[in-house]
């Protein structure tokens, strides 16, 4: 019933048209192309979240890439943010390999489901705060299916902000690594896997592994707890 529904979702935040700024950059993007896919036909439509319905960790970013999930209809598939994010969720046995270049690629998750704040690509990577609150309820609704949720990641302050603002979660800080495990579910941060923190060494692999590695902790300790929470 979860995936059916999961499903639902995906095709309809896939058809959404209700920020006309956001969609006319993404038809723009398919249209023009980078020079090295110019033989590829874009995704150019907002991007559904995926990975596995039953799954205890939810991994929360910004928004699909121009060139990477606007072109291949997967978040986080296809530039380099994802390369980094898909490597550690391999490490820490969260992905089933380390890469992911396109939708047939193989890629499948494990106890994990990944999403974005914002399903379209938007311009130099700053949705405004209208086109966020407008797209809010999709996450609300993709929350409320995920019925095993157990803890959340969020890459970046922006996917912080829009996750405690829905969770009601006041008074938190964001800060790397930095894990609020009172919340439930807990609620864990990192610097967003961008090209902009990757190239300057803000966020190194190694950094980012120890994220997923202490996801993975939080995750096996509930497991094994009275509660199983």
């Amino acid at each position: 019933m979860a995936r059916a529904t999961l499903a639902a979702l995906a095709r309809e935040i896939t058809t959404c048209e209700l920020c006309p700024r956001l969609r006319e950059h993404c038809r723009h993007i398919a249209a023009v192309k980078r020079r090295a896919y110019q033989t590829e036909t874009y995704w150019g439509r907002p991007v559904p979240g995926f990975g596995d319905p039953a799954a205890r960790l939810l991994i929360l970013g910004l928004a699909p890439g121009a060139h990477g999930a606007n072109r291949t209809g997967r978040v986080f598939t296809g530039d380099r943010s994802g390369d980094f994010l898909f490597r550690a969720l391999h490490e820490t046995g969260f992905a089933n390999q380390p890469t992911s270049t396109d939708r047939a690629d193989g890629l499948a998750l494990h106890d994990a489901w990944v999403s974005a704040s914002v399903r379209c690509a938007p311009p130099d990577n700053k949705p405004d705060p209208t086109e966020i609150r407008t797209c809010q309820p999709f996450l609300e609704r993709e929350l409320a299916l995920l019925k095993n949720l157990r803890g959340v990641v969020v890459l970046g302050r922006l996917a912080f902000d829009v996750y405690t603002r829905i969770a009601n979660l006041r008074g938190l800080d964001f800060g790397h690594g930095l894990l609020h495990p009172a919340s439930s579910p807990w609620l864990l941060c990192s610097y967003h896997p961008s090209q902009q923190n990757t190239s300057t060494g803000r966020l190194t692999r190694e950094m980012l592994h120890d994220v997923f590695a202490a996801a993975r902790r939080q995750l096996d300790s509930a497991a094994h707890s009275p509660t199983g929470r």
